[in-house]
């Protein structure tokens, strides 16, 4: 779609409709900002984003005659696709683009893509380390923090983007095509937004949807979906392993990571190449679920020519993403860790299974109709305390006494949370945020949640 002398709406005002905005506006673009806040204050926005000094702003309700002047839609991720206005104009044949689109079409360069339930942010993070180590062009964007249409405007044939791509981005992308992606897992989440599984199961999926043979999707062998997918995809597919070894892939073995391939002898027969790529002992990370990151991370950086020298040598210095199972502190010999970013029952299980010690374990918070079964059951006599807060915490707690787990505190505030876990713990004990839920209502976000524990717990008193 060529968009000289077309009109862009763009929908939400924050960092995501900014970036639009600013793109839209570099390229010469018309564009239209829209907000549902009836009552958002203009002066405010356009002193806080200059971009919008001199856009249209449009509130409250999208009338019908403001719609049928548009040529362009583009979504912010956090507008869910299926409301009434949205839909509106889709029946307008209006185009419904996402962020992630908008960047595509503006980008040049090459693109590796990443998705699945958790592990996208440490597996986005340390790609991008990995390319930066070889590539002398990286931008690392997308979910992370940094919206690709930020940065899509600088990019050059020679540059190399490593994009974390959520659910909610891929509902709006259209054309978009990574030469390389990688889908880590499937677990239920969001299910408030993409209302069933199998619709949610697409949208992952959705990333190689242009992809082709000359292309790679990266994928979890251990994840029964992504296996059967990998059978149908119409993309070269690289499977990775925590639990067997792979005639093809990446697997562990024991406390090592190899590479296994096939190349051809000089005899024409194919001859199966095992590589050792490290020791999980010499990685700054724990747990199977970051030995799965590094798999991935591996496979796609050699499917984008990094030499392995190269790659190893940025796993051995890579750090823990912030947020996830990080250690913050050590105050009477109990150690505390911040895994805020578990913002869901399956993220939260690879948080207690890192742990190696006992653990007074933080969760609640916002219900996104998330299941806490298995994350009860993940306790396994290494969690002896649960101190919960937020809108799930009475649902939680009910679950746990389902399951047998009666050492239960509910608590009004995230601080007294934190001082309940800090008065129960021992020499020995860690303690360990790590909420299985989502944020808001108490928080912006997770990385807020995460910093304002930081900050609390190193203000503890020995």
């Amino acid at each position: 779609m060529n968009l000289t002398g077309k009109r862009v709406l763009v929908v939400g005002s924050g960092i995501s409709g900014i970036a639009a905005t600013e793109l839209l506006k570099k390229k010469g673009i018309e564009t239209v900002l829209f907000d549902g806040n009836k009552n958002l204050d203009v002066e405010a926005l356009k002193q806080k984003a200059p971009v919008f000094s001199d856009v249209e702003i449009l509130l409250g309700e999208l009338e019908e005659a403001d719609m049928d002047r548009m040529d362009l839609v583009v979504l912010s991720p956090g507008v869910p696709t299926d409301i009434p206005m949205v839909n509106a104009l889709r029946e307008k044949g209006i185009p419904i683009w996402g962020e992630i689109e908008l960047a595509y079409h503006f980008a040049k360069g090459r693109i590796v893509a990443i998705t699945g339930t958790n592990g996208k942010t440490t597996t986005t993070a340390l790609t991008g380390e990995i390319m930066a180590n070889y590539f002398d062009d990286v931008k690392v964007v997308g979910n992370i923090g940094i919206p690709y249409t930020s940065v899509a405007a600088q990019t050059t044939e020679e540059t190399v983007t490593v994009a974390e791509i959520s659910s909610f981005q891929l509902e709006t992308t259209h054309a978009f095509k990574p030469e390389v992606s990688a889908i880590l897992n499937i677990t239920p989440d969001h299910l408030n937004r993409h209302h069933t599984m199998e619709c949610y199961i697409e949208t992952k999926e959705s990333i190689t949807k242009n992809q082709d043979e000359t292309n790679t999707c990266v994928l979890n062998y251990e994840d029964e979906v992504l296996r059967n997918f990998g059978e149908k995809a119409h993309t070269n597919v690289l499977f990775f392993s925590s639990k067997r070894k792979l005639e093809r892939g990446l697997y562990l073995d024991g406390e090592d990571i190899y590479y296994a391939d096939s190349e051809a002898t000089m005899s024409g027969d194919e001859e199966n190449v095992r590589v050792k790529v490290i020791n999980v002992n010499e990685l700054n990370i724990l747990g199977r679920h970051n030995y799965e990151n590094v798999m991935a991370a591996t496979g796609m950086a050699l499917k984008m020519g990094v030499p392995l020298d190269k790659i190893v040598e940025t796993l051995k210095r890579f750090q823990a993403v912030e947020h996830r199972i990080e250690y913050v502190t050590e105050k009477r010999g109990v150690k505390f860790y911040n895994d805020s970013k578990g913002t869901n029952p399956d993220a939260a299980i690879q948080g207690i299974r890192a742990m190696n010690r006992p653990t007074l374990l933080i969760g609640g918070g916002y219900d996104k109709e998330s299941e806490y079964d298995e994350w009860i059951e993940s306790f396994d006599g290494k969690v002896k305390k649960l101190v919960l807060i937020g809108q799930t915490k009475e649902k939680i707690a009910d679950c746990a006494k389902q399951h047998g787990f009666t050492d239960v505190v509910l608590c009004d505030t995230f601080e007294e949370a934190i001082d309940v876990c800090y008065e129960n713990a021992v020499e020995g004990d860690a303690v360990l945020l790590s909420p299985a839920c989502a944020s808001w209502g108490m928080f912006k976000n997770y990385e807020e949640r995460g910093r304002i524990f930081k900050e609390y717990v190193h203000g503890l008193k020995e």
